[in-house]
């Protein structure tokens, strides 16, 4: 099988033999992180350390898809691809759509079942729980190892000391076909949780005031390695949840350490799968074979890991250092709409916050933990009159568990309204979405405008026993059992940067070398969206994520609907004719946009989109990463300016402050600008309607993103890899 070549990194190098020895060069230190990369990187130099920024090829443990199996199988054989390379390597679940029962998707659930069972692949059917929930519960994700998958929440894995970090389809495929794919590391964030929760704070609480304390970008397209003497007391669920979320706070990875807490979680996983079953009796226990052993989680696999030490080094080197003092912090609850406020709950207790949905579902706060705070809340309890609450287990196994404790009848005794183990609401899917002008409060990971359902709806995040409570009250609330008298004072929590972080390298003028083919000019007319994380749900609504046969044309027509309803008509209105006036000037509709840009899900068709809707290149301060790494796997050219867009804001902003549209209360800024982007000699040129211009300085587009844009992306690449070596 040839090897997958990806950019001009990997391609066949000879590197010499250095006449130092390894003991005679300096020790570089890492971080536990850049080890475990390190352990999975393929094709580096002898003696090669991996630190941050490197771009690598990596050869993950396993590569997880879900409902979005069916476009990679697509992909996959589009580019000319027979047999999966390493069949150990990828993991199906399905989990997304799994309330949706017509025959259209079951029968597209039944070609991805076909196709795992064609080529020997795991396969987990609708019911059996959330992929990434799954991932852990079968040791898939596991500590000190590298796992991926096609999707944003595969953060969550750090939460049992895995590097998990999302890629998008695109590289799914690459990997099935070649086991491998590229990534760059990202840069590493340290952040210390000191001291120890109250009595009824929860690691939601945790990560939702993270979210709402560092909302400036610090760890934005980072990786997190949680530190701190405030760990050993947070619980391996506690774990997941803050992990899972730091998705939400901007992060690609975020991890824990392997402590005694993870190891104990460990064994008793172990010794669950060594159970005997059927045996009623000790001499008829010795008398029955053990069970086979499991794959992942088992004895020999769990000694190896508790024998190996595998911890940053003391001298490694973080861009910077948060710190967040929990015996500081108070239940907290985030929105309305934004992970990026959050609020102490007796705040908004008091303020008397109707709702009319409640949710407790979705991988980050569903498990057996989880239902049974609810529970507790519930017991003895009915649902608020006019309130739906919404409860789905995050696993097939976490609803069994919770049916043996009672907590599950106790939930529903109470009113609330069950659904199958999968994602449904929280990605906008299936039974219970928010309506038009309603207010939800949910233990899900993501409440952006039109996640849940309408996006005039407005929607809260918080733990599951505050969700419960609400539930019952009708409103934002507490549960009874909360002691005030326990906890902190009800103000922000103690929170502090030890060391800021470093400043991206300044753009440079230095010109590259340009492709043959690749157009040296992106020219046409300007739109300035003054939005700050205008996130993939904005650019391309979730309700599309999973209509696998919807055309380019129709994504065109639906693009930037949750953010601006007139973007895609005003795109169509002024984009020029796509015949250039020249072989070196690619013509399209320049869009500049704010900080953050593309974050959220891993959606590969936020970034098709646009590009179908005539728009070439996205001028950001700032990309989130998977959406760039999708820009990138589909030749949509990203350029960071951050002084375009202050110059930009501060003349045509409302109140010059990105977030509330135009000065003229327009959603996208049209003021007949016109914008020449040297994308190669790293110069933007902006003509104002009055005629005058002016050029911004700009990082060129190197050899390795021409290369792909010239593919058609990472997909028309690999095939032209696989025609070479054939």
């Amino acid at each position: 099988m040839p090897t997958m070549r990806i950019m001009s990194l990997s391609r066949p190098l000879r590197y010499r033999r250095c006449l130092a020895t390894l003991a005679d060069r300096p020790r570089i230190p890492q971080t536990v992180i850049e080890k475990v990369v390190q352990k999975y990187a393929v094709g580096l130099p002898e003696g090669k350390v991996v630190k941050a920024g490197d771009y690598v090829m990596i050869r993950p443990q396993h590569v997880m898809t879900h409902d979005n199996t069916g476009p990679v199988i697509s992909k996959f054989n589009s580019i000319g691809a027979k047999k999966v390379y390493n069949t150990a390597q990828p993991v199906f679940t399905l989990d997304h759509d799994v309330q949706n029962k017509t025959s259209k998707n079951l029968a597209k659930y039944a070609s991805i079942e076909a196709f795992a069972r064609k080529h020997g692949i795991d396969f987990y059917p609708a019911g059996r729980g959330i992929g990434h929930q799954v991932l852990v519960e079968e040791g898939y994700a596991f500590p000190h190892t590298l796992t991926v998958a096609s999707d944003s929440h595969s953060n969550m894995y750090g939460g049992v000391g895995c590097v998990g970090t999302p890629i998008v389809r695109t590289d799914a495929a690459a990997l099935w076909a070649t086991g491998q794919t590229w990534w760059q590391v990202p840069r590493m964030v340290k952040v210390e949780l000191r001291g120890r929760l109250a009595p009824g704070v929860t690691g939601k609480d945790v990560i939702v005031a993270l979210c709402g304390s560092f909302n400036n970008d610090e760890v934005l397209n980072a990786a997190i390695e949680f530190t701190g003497d405030g760990i050993p007391a947070l619980t391996l669920d506690d774990r997941l949840t803050i992990a899972n979320m730091t998705t939400e706070w901007g992060a690609l990875v975020g991890v824990f350490p392997v402590d005694q807490v993870a190891l104990d979680w460990y064994e008793d996983r172990v010794k669950k799968f060594e159970l005997r079953t059927f045996a009623s009796s000790a001499a008829l226990a010795a008398s029955i074979p053990p069970p086979p052993e499991h794959p992942r989680i088992n004895r020999k696999r769990l000694d190896a890991l508790r024998s190996t030490s595998l911890t940053s080094d003391s001298d490694a080197e973080y861009s910077s250092h948060l710190i967040l003092d929990l015996s500081t912090l108070v239940p907290h609850v985030s929105g309305p709409n934004s992970v990026k406020v959050s609020n102490p709950l007796p705040v908004l207790e008091s303020t008397h916050i109707p709702i009319h949905k409640a949710y407790l579902l979705s991988c980050t706060n569903s498990r057996v933990s989880d239902i049974a705070a609810a529970a507790a809340v519930m017991k003895g309890h009915k649902v608020a009159p006019g309130v739906e609450f919404y409860v789905a287990a995050a696993s097939s196994e976490v609803q069994q568990e919770s049916e043996r404790l009672g907590d599950w009848e106790t939930l529903l005794a109470a009113g609330a309204k069950p659904l199958p183990a999968g994602c449904g609401p929280c990605i906008g899917l299936g039974t219970g979405l928010l309506e038009e002008g309603q207010v939800g409060i949910s233990a899900t990971n993501r409440n952006y405008k039109g996640r849940m359902g309408h996006p005039k709806a407005q929607a809260y995040l918080a733990s599951p026993a505050v969700v419960a409570a609400s539930a019952i009250n009708g409103h934002i609330s507490g549960p009874a059992s909360l002691d005030p008298s326990l906890l902190p004072p009800a103000g922000a929590p103690t929170f502090s940067i030890a060391s800021p972080s470093t400043s991206a390298s300044a753009a440079t003028a230095q010109k590259e070398s340009a492709l043959p083919g690749f157009p040296s000019v992106f020219s046409g007319p300007l739109l300035f969206a003054p939005q700050d994380n205008l996130n993939t749900d904005g650019i391309y609504p979730g309700k599309y994520t999973y209509q696998d046969d919807i055309t380019l044309e129709r994504q065109a027509e639906v693009v930037m609907e949750n953010y601006d309803p007139s973007f895609a008509t005003l795109v169509a209105s002024i984009r020029s004719s796509d015949e250039p006036s020249s072989p070196d000037i690619k013509p399209g509709v320049i869009l500049v946009s704010g900080y953050n840009f593309g974050t959220g899900s891993s959606r590969e068709q936020a970034a098709t989109a646009l590009k179908a809707a005539g728009v070439p290149v996205v001028i950001a301060g700032s990309f989130g990463d998977i959406f760039k790494r999708n820009a990138i796997n589909n030749g949509l050219v990203c350029i960071e300016c951050p002084e375009f867009v202050s110059d930009f804001t501060a003349q045509y902003a409302k109140n010059g402050q990105r977030g509330a549209g135009g000065i003229d209360g327009e959603l996208t800024v049209d003021k007949g600008h016109s914008v020449n982007v040297k994308v190669v000699d790293g110069a933007v040129e902006v003509k104002f309607p009055d005629g005058t211009k002016k050029t911004y300085e700009v990082r060129p587009v190197g050899v390795s993103v021409q290369e792909l844009w010239l593919c058609g992306g990472l997909e028309g690449y690999i095939l032209k890899s696989i025609q070479d070596d054939a």
